[in-house]
């Protein structure tokens, strides 16, 4: 399988997607004393016996453009391109399953490979966004504090996720999501895991991991009226940006925090 691969989407949009490699890690919460929280217990080995491809970057604003035609709430600016290579956010978990459905479709006719989009699991979120790491963030533990917003040193959360420590304060030009790609990526190529928004997963949301699934499967098993979101967003503080962190919101619920990521399996 090749490391990258492009899928081409109508009016010759480009989806770039990353292969993460087969294997297994411990997810959850791992040591993180004062920065964990209760929900990311108890930690449990998953093992994720296939390799897969996510998408390089947050779907942007063009992608879903692209193969949607219009958005599902307020749209962005009423200036075409403007915000194409923003991620797409005030969008639901099912708006996100409507556009896969859409993609799947265009995969099918198009003969560019199986028609397997889909969003990740928590346990495939986690691990990809990891990427072999055992530290808060992929790049160590970080010298800020769980709630600080700030850049901190070279080679620091600001060096690879858009937080409140590298935001802009309200009312300025600078609050708000940023262009997809413009931090360093993790291990694995992905871009933008921590911060920018956060990312739908296709898990329910449970407050607790006893009984989760082992396999990288998703966790489908309602517990509430809730799914799983991941990563961080814009104006989180450092902590919302491990890779440990969970989030959750309803299915139905649109907000200028989430977007999502793709996940496809060849």
């Amino acid at each position: 399988m090749p490391s990258e691969v492009t899928i081409m989407l109508p009016g010759d949009v480009p989806l770039v997607l990353v292969r993460v490699p087969a294997g297994s890690f411990v997810m959850g919460s791992l040591g993180d004393t004062g920065w964990e929280d209760e929900d990311e217990a108890p930690t449990h080995t998953v093992t994720i016996g296939y390799d897969f491809y996510m998408g390089k970057y947050e779907l942007t604003q063009q992608e879903w453009f692209a193969l949607m035609g219009s958005w599902p709430g307020t749209a962005p600016s009423t200036t075409p391109g403007l915000w194409d290579s923003y991620p797409v956010c005030d969008v639901s978990w099912n708006d996100a399953q409507n556009l896969i459905t859409v993609l799947n479709t265009h995969m099918a006719n198009t003969s560019q490979g199986p028609a397997r989009f889909r969003l990740p699991s928590e346990s495939e979120w986690e691990y990809a966004c990891r990427a072999g790491s055992t530290t808060r963030f992929c790049f160590g533990d970080s010298t800020l504090a769980p709630m600080e917003c700030s850049p901190g040193p070279a080679g620091d959360l600001g060096d690879y996720a858009w937080f409140c420590g590298n935001n802009g304060t309200y009312g300025t030009p600078e609050y708000g999501s940023k262009q997809v790609g413009t931090k360093l990526p993790n291990q694995f190529g992905l871009y933008d895991m921590s911060g920018n928004v956060w990312e739908w997963c296709q898990d329910w949301y449970h407050n607790s991991y006893t009984g989760a699934p082992a396999d990288g499967s998703a966790w489908q098993t309602p517990a509430g009226s809730y799914r799983v979101c991941r990563g961080g967003y814009w104006n989180g503080h450092a902590n919302h940006c491990r890779s440990a962190s969970r989030g959750y919101a309803a299915p139905g619920r649109r907000n200028s925090r989430i977007g999502f990521r793709l996940l496809w399996t060849p």
